[in-house]
């Protein structure tokens, strides 16, 4: 009987000893499993998108040459970024200076650069869920202890409590939900990087367009005066003629009729240039009332002749609104896997050690101690579908994003094209308006030499002077298109900012403030 109790013992004692066995590859299973989970992350790793196959911007392929203007075209330089500070291409200081004035005091880029640093201390504090939270707290209170609330027949007491105690806990981001949130979080940072840098390629091309506005308006606005002077002259001399009964009092009245027309004109250009004065003192951060600059010449701005253009593959990787774009998309996809660990079990660690005594004196005796340990697990298990419905509307906004996305690669890829052919259109115009004036002045100084050999009148030279006036208007506007639709071209390429290692060091030196 001994024999078969001592038996049966041994061997109740070998399967506690496997049990135990098993219990411990169990944990030593569970802690592995925890260990490689904390290592990946639920929902989609985010994967650039592709660029576009296209390796052209327009159908039947890209010009390499504009229509010889003056003897001289602009040409395209196939697989070239903007270069950077591509408004020093157009030789003038004035224009230099006004964009070193925008870019150093326009609010709308510091309220950029602001936004830009908020973001990266957003994902500092984000970033600070992979860390122990611990906290510390130190209390002293006076208290009435009630006996009979218990049901105890004591007597009730007064007495003093201190206490002095630090805990900690640690959140297990064992689905990565956490770690998909702080992804989000560094896409935003990436966009409000490329929206930065995006107001900063705004804010230069905005900068270099006004100004040849305004020196577009001066150079109009004086030669409409010189035209009103001449139709004044010719309108004297019909005058005269109609006074000897050489002309009808109609023809007269037709040419004041014409210069009325012209003087109309001379408002209008004069507010337009008010108006383009106010907007360059806005944008270089001042009031109008500020801005005492001279007035800039258009004689002064040359148009590059060497443009660059891009590969469709690496305007995708410099163009800030869709690098803005693309980390808005990266964004959305990190959601996706925030809504999908929220799925699943969190598991959160935490400890507590403290001291607390009736007395101060007493607060450090071993007596006083005070702690724990544990762990809380929590379950989702029934949340109405909110949880599933998050999640799938986490893929929709992913896919609006992507959609979006790709609209922002299509305008921009129509944009450059729009203006490769607009430079192709400005420098025809341009010729023919230059032969316009050519041929004008020809024919003015031909009147010239006729009138001082007496074989023409001088109303004769007036209207020929007229006509030189009016064609020199619209080859100043012909130039000033060219030279505003150069710098679209530069705005639309990216505006040069992936190789203005100043532009990049203003952003980041920016960030870190």
């Amino acid at each position: 009987m001994s024999t078969l109790v001592s038996t049966v013992a041994t061997s109740k004692n070998s399967e506690a000893y496997q049990g135990c066995r098993r219990g411990r590859a169990l944990l030593v299973s569970f802690g592995v499993s925890l260990f490689l989970l904390s290592g990946c992350a639920v929902g989609p790793d985010f994967v650039r998108p592709e660029a576009p196959k296209v390796t052209q911007y327009n159908h039947g392929g890209d010009p390499k040459e504009t229509t010889l203007v003056d003897g001289l075209s602009q040409h395209f330089e196939d697989g070239t970024g903007p270069v950077a500070n591509w408004w020093h291409l157009f030789n003038s200081k004035q224009l230099n200076a006004a964009v070193a004035e925008g870019l150093a005091d326009n609010p709308g880029l510091q309220a950029a650069q602001a936004s830009l640093r908020q973001s990266q201390e957003n994902l500092r504090a984000g970033s600070g869920i992979f860390y122990p939270q611990v906290s510390a707290m130190f209390g002293k209170s006076r208290e009435r202890s009630l006996p009979t609330a218990i049901g105890s027949s004591a007597s009730s007491s007064i007495f003093n409590l201190t206490t002095l105690s630090a805990s900690a806990s640690y959140a297990l981001d064992i689905f990565g939900g956490q770690r998909r949130a702080v992804e989000g979080l560094a896409a935003q940072v990436d966009q409000q990087r490329a929206l930065t840098l995006g107001t900063y390629m705004m804010l230069t091309g905005n900068i270099v367009n006004t100004s040849i506005a305004i020196a577009a308006y001066h150079a109009e606005i004086d030669e409409t005066e010189q035209l009103i002077a001449l139709e004044k002259d010719q309108i004297n001399i019909a005058e005269k003629q109609y006074q000897a009964g050489l002309t009808t009092y109609g023809a007269v009245l037709t040419l004041r009729s014409q210069l009325e027309a012209l003087e109309a004109t001379l408002p209008s250009l004069r507010q337009k240039l008010s108006q383009a004065e106010h907007l360059l003192a806005t944008l270089e951060g001042k009031t109008p009332a500020e801005v005492q600059s001279p007035p800039m010449k258009l004689t002064d701005l040359s148009l590059p002749r060497q443009l660059p253009l891009s590969l469709p593959s690496e305007l995708v990787r410099q163009r800030p609104d869709i690098l803005a774009a693309e980390a808005q998309l990266h964004a959305a996809s990190a959601s996706i896997g925030v809504t999908t660990a929220a799925l699943f079990p969190s598991l959160t660690l935490n400890a507590s050690y403290g001291q607390t005594s009736q007395t101060m004196s007493n607060l450090f005796n071993s007596k006083s101690n005070v702690w724990g340990m544990g762990a809380n697990v929590t379950a989702p298990i029934f949340k109405g579908g909110t949880l599933l419905a998050e999640r799938r509307a986490a893929i929709d906004a992913y896919q609006q994003s992507f959609a979006g996305y790709k609209q922002i690669v299509l305008a921009a890829f129509a944009q450059v094209a729009d203006n490769v052919r607009a430079l192709e259109h400005d420098a025809e115009l341009t010729e023919t308006e230059s032969q316009a004036v050519k041929n004008a002045k020809l024919s003015m100084d031909l009147l010239k030499d006729n009138y001082r050999a007496g074989m023409a009148n001088y109303l004769q030279v007036i209207v020929a002077d007229i006509q030189y006036r009016q064609a020199t208007i619209g080859y100043l506007q012909a130039q000033a298109q060219q030279l505003q639709d150069t710098t679209a071209l530069f705005v639309a390429l990216g505006g040069g900012w992936s190789h203005d290692q100043a532009a990049k060091e203003k952003v980041n030196l920016n960030e870190n403030k």
